[in-house]
C-alpha cells in the first residue's frame, strides 16, 4: 500500500491517524510547512509532535517569549551579546 500523499510505500512501523482540523488551520499548516522547506505536510506534522513529545515543557507562554526575544533581536531592539561576552574570561 503507497501513502495518498506521497505516492510512496508506507513503512509498515508507520500508523495513519486521522485529524479534524478547520480549513483556515490547514491553510496556515500548508504555507508553514512549504515556507520552512519541508518535503510534505505529514513530514512538518511528524516534526512538530516529535518536538511536542522532546519537549513538554515548552509551553505556549515559553514559545511566545522566545519568539519575543527572536523578534527583539531581529529588529535590533534589543541588545546582542557575543559568545565570549556571555560566557565571560573562563569561554
Amino acid at each position: 500500500m503507497s501513502d495518498a500523499n506521497t505516492g510512496r510505500p508506507e513503512d509498515p512501523e508507520t500508523t495513519n491517524i486521522n485529524m479534524r482540523l478547520t480549513e483556515t488551520f490547514l491553510e496556515d499548516i500548508d504555507a508553514t510547512w512549504r515556507e520552512l522547506g519541508y518535503n510534505s505536510r505529514s513530514e512538518f506534522i511528524r516534526e512538530a509532535l516529535r518536538d511536542a513529545v522532546r519537549h513538554p515543557d515548552l509551553t505556549r507562554e515559553s514559545w511566545k517569549e522566545i519568539a519575543a526575544v527572536e523578534h527583539a533581536r531581529r529588529t535590533g531592539e534589543s541588545e546582542s551579546f557575543s559568545r565570549e561576552e556571555i560566557l565571560g574570561d573562563d569561554g
